[in-house]
């Protein structure tokens, strides 16, 4: 599937550039470059990590539940390598982006023995490139048609466990090889045309993580033959929402 996305974008990029033509040479003729920045929303099926949490819940020294992962947010900050308004307003844009997405669940332990807390911190970071394409309608009003990039993720989680008498932190992370895409559409409203937008996106974002490991390569879903979960650590992405203020330069 991702082979045949990572086509799919190659394809547009090259069947667009084919079929436009370009603007008038002048202030900007080659189009624009600029940064941009933003809060990101996103959703995913972190089954094995909810599978694990419902057994953890189920001890008895537990007092209150560990809620189950399903979201995180956190931001996003990238560059607009080339964006320029072709004839019939068609906008092509080619960027890349660093994203940080962040999600913490705690609870609360209190057995007879034990009081204190225990939580769970899964920090989700990568970087993507991609291209979208979009419609000027209106001078104010632009309409992303379609937005598509490819992930590179990294997935860490902090275990962290605080009692009355120690604190036990444990880091596990992903293998590093874990690639996947986004797709979405979206609006841009211009503030100053061509230099400053607001823009929002909405799609959908595919992530697959089978589990984590520390230092010593020991799993955190299956750290033994005992506690053996048969969920990937993530299953699958969800619907994911950016808002992001892009500043436009252009190229002479």
């Amino acid at each position: 599937m991702l082979k045949n996305f990572s086509f799919f974008l190659i394809s547009l990029l090259i069947l667009t550039v084919s079929k436009l033509h370009s603007q008038t040479f002048g202030f900007g003729c080659l189009g624009f470059v600029g940064g941009y920045g933003g809060f990101t929303y996103q959703q995913y099926d972190a089954n094995g990590l909810n599978e694990f949490i419902k057994r953890w819940n189920s001890l008895e020294f537990v007092h209150a539940e560990m809620d189950e992962f399903s979201f995180a947010t956190g931001y996003r900050v990238g560059l607009n390598f080339f964006r320029a308004t072709f004839e019939n307003n068609i906008i092509l844009t080619a960027k890349g982006y660093y994203q940080s997405l962040d999600k913490t669940n705690r609870a609360t332990l209190g057995g007879i023995n034990t009081t204190g807390e225990y939580s769970l911190d899964m920090d989700m970071r990568n970087w993507a490139v991609g291209i979208d394409v979009g419609w000027e309608f209106t001078n104010v009003v632009s309409w992303k048609i379609i937005d598509g990039a490819i992930h590179f993720n990294n997935v860490k989680l902090t275990e962290t466990t605080d009692t009355e008498t120690e604190s036990l932190i444990s880091k596990f992370e992903s293998d590093g090889s874990n690639i996947g895409y986004s797709i979405g559409t979206g609006l841009i409203i211009a503030i100053i045309k061509d230099y400053i937008s607001i823009e929002g996106l909405a799609g959908y974002t595919q992530i697959s993580i089978d589990d984590l490991y520390n230092d010593l390569g020991t799993s955190f879903l299956n750290p033994s033959q005992n506690s053996i979960v048969d969920e990937k650590f993530i299953e699958s992405g969800g619907f994911t929402a950016v808002v992001q203020l892009n500043v436009g330069f252009p190229i002479l």
